[in-house]
């Protein structure tokens, strides 16, 4: 075990309520200082879920990435690598729907890793920070290890990310949680639509209309309709 894990896992162990996937994040976040931080967990490549969110900035920058369907947790996930940007309000080319969707939110940059044990990835860490800039490489360094120990995490708090049958991981959005695959067949049923394009009318919907993704699906399955 490396300094920088056994380091982690000591930080960890020392919060008052135990060791936990939520523990394990806050204490990455005190530890590496960042100002919000979000984790993402995906089962079978298809199904998010929100593991963890620090804040109210990490909820609702979470969720811009799933109604945009692109964004640095996204990246990393599908990557299985570090992606970071020194600061969103110049990261227009590289997303420009989650840079217009996060506008709104106070952060500035961001670091992403995705959560992988051996072959398998089930999710991804997101940094954010207040403050345009890059986190150090010694940083960089210690973040990585909360990212192996989160995965670990993961799988035990949530097995079922283990047992569902996995599909091959494809470039492009991933992750969308159960309610919105719902709401999505509903809409599809409804209009007579594709489920895929459904799903697109609903992500084009969010965005215009400045709602969540899970906003929307509510109002799909308790009104049947998108207005």
């Amino acid at each position: 075990m490396d300094d920088d894990h056994a380091a982690a896992w000591r930080r960890i162990g020392a919060a008052a309520s135990g060791i936990s996937l939520a523990s394990a994040a806050r204490a990455c976040a005190a530890d590496l200082a960042v100002d919000s931080l979000g984790v993402s967990l995906v089962a079978a490549g298809e199904l998010r879920v929100m593991g963890y969110a620090s804040d109210e900035d990490a909820r609702l920058l979470e969720d811009a990435q799933l109604t945009a369907g692109e964004g640095p947790c996204t990246d990393a996930y599908v990557q299985r690598t570090l992606v970071e940007e020194a600061d969103l309000h110049q990261a227009f080319e590289r997303w420009p729907a989650f840079t217009h969707a996060a506008a709104g939110h106070q952060m500035r940059s961001v670091t992403a890793l995705p959560l992988a044990t051996g072959h398998l990835c089930l999710g991804a860490l997101d940094l954010y920070r207040a403050a345009p800039g890059l986190l150090t490489a010694r940083h960089k360094s210690r973040a990585r290890a909360y990212a192996r120990i989160l995965a670990l995490l993961a799988f035990d708090e949530h097995p079922h990310l283990l047992t569902a049958a996995h599909r091959t991981t494809q470039p492009g959005p991933q992750g969308f949680p159960p309610s919105v695959h719902l709401a999505a067949g509903v809409l599809a049923e409804t209009e007579q639509l594709p489920p895929d394009d459904a799903l697109a009318r609903m992500r084009a919907h969010a965005f215009r209309h400045g709602r969540s993704l899970h906003q929307t699906a509510d109002h799909i399955l308790a009104h049947h309709t998108l207005d």
